[in-house]
């Protein structure tokens, strides 16, 4: 099982770039990256957890802890992505699995994600790791 390690660094950050762009090709470059990391970071709480392949980047996720109303608190996953080129090696699921011990250890009643209605194969991970479908995430641009 590939190991999970917190980007801490702005290197760190830096380096999931290319991952991170697989799942959010908005982004531009491995600094507006960091910018946003940061800012998100010092607003929100939140971190990014990333997993190695032959010293690259090959899976990461962007998460961070809250309290809602409906539930308590909750480890929500803003990001989880696995490079293309690197599915079905056991990334995500390490990466999961870290952020399931992480979300229990700092007393979280449930872990919590979205993900697009065209991820099928994300959906079909989920629902494999043992993820259901609770409710629908309705938004509108402004």
């Amino acid at each position: 099982m590939p190991d999970v390690k917190l980007a801490e660094t702005d290197e760190d950050i830096r380096r999931c770039f290319s991952v991170m762009r697989q799942l959010r090709p908005h982004l531009t470059s491995a600094d507006e990256l960091l910018e946003r990391a940061r800012r998100q970071m010092q607003d929100a709480g939140w971190r990014l957890a990333f997993t190695e392949s032959d010293g690259q980047v090959a899976a990461c996720a962007g998460f961070r802890v809250h309290e809602w109303l409906v539930s308590g608190r909750v480890l929500y996953v803003d990001d989880l992505v696995t490079d293309d080129a690197l599915r079905s090696g056991g990334h995500g699921k390490a990466l999961l699995d870290w952020l399931k011990d992480l979300a229990r250890s700092e007393n979280c009643a449930q872990l919590r994600l979205d993900s697009g209605t065209h991820r099928r194969q994300a959906h079909k991970f989920y629902f494999r790791e043992g993820l259901t479908v609770q409710a629908f995430h309705f938004e509108t641009d402004l």
